[in-house]
């Protein structure tokens, strides 16, 4: 069974062909795509950001799952019962918190293991790794972290808001942290697609590597 994982280096909208993609791999079915996502005031208003451009191509059902006030066993159930997973942006130390340290990580595994796509939008994108590096502008502490990520694909890094938040130091820093890796700076309004857990497709402003101590943008 492929597997389908969209990494977005900022915010929603989805990007215009990942859009495409992505709901053709959610139509196999006719269940629900789920939004999973940290809750903050105001969050209903904000949810058409992600289901605009997939309901203008006819995915109209959605499971909303705010946490942490969504029951565990809730979130489980309707993963479990999605055609397609969305994971939102915010504090990616509180989406580690509460995705990653719980038991909808192992959810999370199998859906994607099932050929479910999943698309990660900035924090949603940072935890999907084995890694989860945290840039210094990304935590309190303003430092560079690690923690453990859900495991959708292995020695691959991933910064997010790459240009906009001038991270190519924090991007380095997790390079010499984790030898051997693949890894990608993503900009705002950017996707990266992999299939099976490889580079596939990009589309957007910018996509970024550090091969041999040199930076260079991937086409």
């Amino acid at each position: 069974m492929d597997k389908h994982l969209f990494l977005f280096g900022g915010g929603p909208p989805f990007t215009l062909n990942m859009t495409k993609q992505f709901v053709i791999k959610a139509s196999t079915t006719n269940a629900p795509v789920s939004i999973l996502f940290i809750e903050r005031d105001g969050w209903e208003q904000y949810m058409p950001k992600y289901t605009q451009a997939l309901e203008e191509l006819g995915l109209n059902e959605f499971y909303y799952l705010p946490l942490p006030s969504t029951p565990i066993e809730k979130v489980i159930t309707c993963l479990k019962n999605s055609s397609g997973l969305i994971i939102g942006g915010g504090n990616t130390n509180l989406y580690a918190d509460y995705i990653v340290e719980t038991a909808i990580s192992n959810t999370i595994k199998e859906i994607y293991e099932l050929g479910i796509p999943i698309a990660g939008f900035s924090a949603g994108a940072l935890i999907s790794p084995e890694h989860c590096i945290i840039s210094p502008k990304d935590n309190e502490q303003n430092e560079f972290q690690y923690r453990r990520g859900l495991g959708l694909i292995s020695d691959v890094l991933i910064a997010v808001h790459f240009s906009q938040w001038n991270d190519e130091t924090h991007l380095r820093n997790a390079v010499n942290k984790f030898n051997n890796h693949i890894n990608y700076g993503i900009d705002e309004n950017t996707c990266v697609y992999l299939l099976n857990g490889y580079l596939e497709s990009i589309e957007g402003c910018g996509v970024y590597s550090v091969e041999n101590d040199i930076i260079r943008k991937i086409n």
